[in-house]
């Protein structure tokens, strides 16, 4: 048995120690993921997000089947609580404008801007970058499940087309496949989304 597995046979049996071992080594990276998901959420919402995923992770712990690395579950938990938080937000705001762009937003794990300091960017090129970023998930949530979850799984959370398809129960070559087809797709919703001047760059390289 992995040490992985013994970690969540620990967890199984109740395990004060191991539940905490578990938090310590998953949340920061599903913090960073729900960050990178929505650059518009505050801390505090990422916080809460993580609160909610780390529940369902204690409640649904028992149906993880190991088919896939525990991060690659987690991250889908989170991916799926961040995407109802928003909605609730959106549902909220419905009626009042659109939502103002937060310039404050601070990463909840490494207590940075989203806009790494050495770029020196000025007001102006921050919301530029702000904008974008809206810009790209409104491309993704049209793009819905399951091209968005494949994109999301790959470029925020970092995973290989090995784990994605370890998650997806699908070799790596079909993942690189239906990636490329769904990033075809996303460059075509952006091309009616995106500003005339940002249309042509890659659509990950302007956020």
């Amino acid at each position: 048995m992995d040490r992985e597995a013994e970690l969540i046979a620990r967890c199984r049996q109740g395990s004060e120690a191991a539940w905490d071992a578990l938090f310590d080594a998953h949340y920061p990276a599903a913090a960073r993921f729900v960050f990178q998901l929505a650059p518009d959420l505050t801390s505090e919402d990422v916080e809460e997000i993580c609160q909610e995923t780390f529940l369902s992770v204690i409640r649904n712990l028992e149906s993880f089947g190991g088919s896939s690395q525990l991060s690659t579950w987690i991250f889908r938990i989170a991916a799926n609580k961040a995407h109802d938080h928003r909605a609730r937000m959106k549902a909220a705001k419905r009626g009042s404008g659109r939502a103002p762009l937060s310039l404050q937003a601070v990463d909840p794990v490494t207590g940075r801007s989203p806009d790494p300091p050495s770029t020196a960017l000025g007001p102006d090129a921050v919301l530029m970058r702000e904008e974008r970023a809206r810009l790209l998930r409104e491309c993704l949530d049209e793009l819905g499940n399951p091209c968005k979850e494949i994109i999301e799984l790959r470029y925020f959370g970092g995973l290989s087309y090995d784990e994605i398809g370890g998650e997806l129960r699908v070799n790596a070559k079909t993942v690189s496949s239906r990636l490329s087809r769904c990033l075809d797709r996303l460059e075509t919703l952006a091309r009616a989304i995106f500003p005339d001047e940002n249309r042509g760059e890659n659509t990950f390289s302007a956020v």
